[in-house]
Formats: structure tokens, C-alpha cells, sequence
């Protein structure tokens, strides 16, 4: 009876234990409550409010959506994306307070499966969640990439880059100039094909785009792994909103985004070695000519991040400073 009464005693203790450190905590939590943001309604078991996005259920277009429920619940409340929760901000007030009172909260990327494959496993600049890789290589970036100087040193791409292309359409006009002397051009197409060629010679010292261009055959696999990357990426995985569904690829798309990025790697991984090549050529006086230059002198193994090796490093940072443009 006494090791009974003894037992029952010391489980009684803890229970008055924990209600103690329940109420406590309790109590704490009412000196520091926080107004949750409004949650919208009409949310579905499992896909959330994914209905209301679907182009094919309304005439209206998704933000028109997303105003609507603005108008009825606030400047601020959260919806469901499948399994993830989002905040929508509709306040230019609010949102200046989110990036810079509550900078860090907002900092960070969602981990979707278009960085996972065509980001190098989040390697990418672009696509990497917030912390210290991404502030390492934001830091090399604006130091050694996008600096003042380097971008003065680079200035002679730019000329040359605009130089060329109008010395083409001079040649373009007076090839198919028209009884009046003038001649239809495409101006979207023409600036776009100079930038890119201005972008790509400053990161690589290639030159992909327009009439005359370094390699053909590289030029188009070149277009067209990037005309599939910018597709892919801006592309809606179920897998994104509902990973259980990740083993059925929906749509083929993580396949395709496996396929392009190999195809990316490989073009990618060729200009490293033509880059290391000329550099082991011309010595260590030689001064960097792009971006790959640059970063094959700074970034060494470890220093970046351990998760990631130098090659994984300097082509996701040289593919993202591409499609920066």
C-alpha cells in the first residue's frame, strides 16, 4: 500500500508540475500576442485555394483573384498553395515595413522544384534559400562581379557588342532595302539578340546571338537549352504545392527540367574547361577576361560553402548572371 500511495503521489506531482509550466507559459505568451493575419476562405482539403488560381475554373486572371479577396479580408492575409501557407500583402505600407523591419523574415526563397534541378541543387544565386552561402556569394558578386570597375574594365564588350550589331543591320538594309530604301527589322528581336550577346561575351567571351556568330552549332544548342529554362522555370510543378504527388511528375516537367539541365551543364561545363585550359596556357600574368575568368581566381574550395564544389559554384553563379540580363 505505501509503494501504491508513493506512486500515485509522485504522478500527481507531475501533473501539477506540468499544469504549473503550461500556465507559465501561458501566461508569458499574453504578454507578447501577435494578431495573426486573416485567413481566407473557400480553401479546399489538400489543394487549399489552388481552385481559386486555376485559369480554366474563371475568366479572371489570378491577381484579379487575389484582389478581390484583398478587398474582403485586408491588406494582409494568408492563403493555402496546397500544403504551404502564404502570406498576400496588398499594403505598400506593409510591404515597406516587411523588407525592411521584417527584412529577413521575407529574405529567403521557397525551395521549388525548378531550383532544385535547373539551379544546381540550389546552388544557383537566384534560386538558393537565405543564409550563408547566399550571403557569401551576393558578397563576391557585387565585389568581384558587378563592381564599378569590373564593369568599366568590360566596357570595350559593350562597344564592340554595339559596334557589330549595327554594322549587321547596315548590311540587312542594304541587302533587302525595298524600292524606297527601307527594309522591315524586328527591333524586339535585335536589341534582345545584342544583349544577350553583350551579357554572354562579359560572362564567358561568347558570342551566341544574331548573324556572325563564333559557333553555330553552339550557338543553337546554346538558344535552345535557354529557351527551355525560361520556360521550365516559370512553369507550375504539382510537386511545388503538393510534394506527395512529386513520384508522379504531373506533366513530365521534372523530367524535361533533368534533361535541359544536363544539356545546360554540358554546354556550361565546356566553356569551364576551355576557361581553364587558357588560363594554364597564358600563365598566371594574364588578367581575366569575363566573369568565369574572374571567378576561377577568386573562388577557391571551401571558402564559398563546403556543400557545394568550386566547378557546382562558378557555373550556377555564370548561368544566373546570363539570364539576369
Amino acid at each position: 500500500m505505501e509503494i501504491g500511495s508513493f506512486i500515485y503521489g509522485i504522478i500527481a506531482l507531475s501533473f501539477l508540475f506540468y499544469y504549473c509550466m503550461l500556465s507559465s507559459n501561458s501566461a508569458k505568451s499574453k504578454t507578447h500576442t501577435y494578431k495573426a493575419p486573416p485567413v481566407a476562405g473557400g480553401a479546399r482539403p489538400f489543394i487549399g485555394h489552388l481552385h481559386l488560381m486555376r485559369r480554366g475554373s474563371s475568366s479572371e486572371l489570378p491577381h484579379t483573384i487575389l484582389a478581390a479577396l484583398a478587398d474582403k479580408y485586408g491588406p494582409a492575409f494568408t492563403i493555402r498553395i496546397g500544403v504551404h501557407k502564404a502570406l498576400v500583402v496588398s499594403s505598400s505600407e506593409l510591404v515597406k515595413e516587411l523588407f525592411t523591419t521584417c527584412d529577413v523574415a521575407v529574405a529567403s526563397r521557397p525551395k521549388l522544384r525548378a531550383a532544385k534541378h535547373l539551379g544546381y541543387n540550389y546552388a544557383m544565386f537566384g534560386f538558393s534559400p537565405y543564409g550563408a552561402y547566399w550571403r557569401q556569394l551576393r558578397k563576391l558578386i557585387s565585389v568581384e562581379l558587378l563592381s564599378s570597375r569590373r564593369v568599366e574594365l568590360l566596357s570595350h564588350v559593350r562597344v564592340s557588342e554595339i559596334d557589330r550589331s549595327v554594322n549587321e543591320l547596315y548590311q540587312l538594309w542594304e541587302a533587302k532595302k525595298n524600292s524606297s530604301g527601307s527594309v522591315m527589322v524586328e527591333m524586339k528581336e535585335w536589341f534582345g539578340n545584342l544583349n544577350l550577346n553583350v551579357v554572354l561575351r562579359m560572362v564567358a567571351g561568347k558570342r551566341f546571338f544574331g548573324a556572325n556568330v563564333d559557333d553555330a552549332e553552339e550557338a543553337r544548342r546554346c538558344r535552345e537549352v535557354m529557351r527551355g529554362f525560361f520556360q521550365l522555370a516559370g512553369l507550375f510543378v504539382v510537386a511545388d504545392a503538393l510534394p506527395y504527388l512529386g513520384w508522379l511528375d504531373i506533366g513530365g516537367y521534372e523530367k524535361r527540367m533533368k534533361e535541359t539541365a544536363k544539356a545546360l551543364d554540358k554546354i556550361v561545363g565546356e566553356w569551364l574547361v576551355e576557361h581553364r585550359e587558357k588560363a594554364y596556357n597564358s600563365g598566371e600574368t594574364k588578367r581575366p577576361e569575363d566573369f568565369m575568368d574572374v571567378m576561377l581566381s577568386v573562388v577557391q574550395s571551401g571558402e564559398v560553402h563546403e556543400q557545394y564544389d568550386v566547378d557546382t559554384i562558378i557555373k550556377a553563379t555564370c548561368v544566373i548572371m546570363c539570364l539576369m540580363r
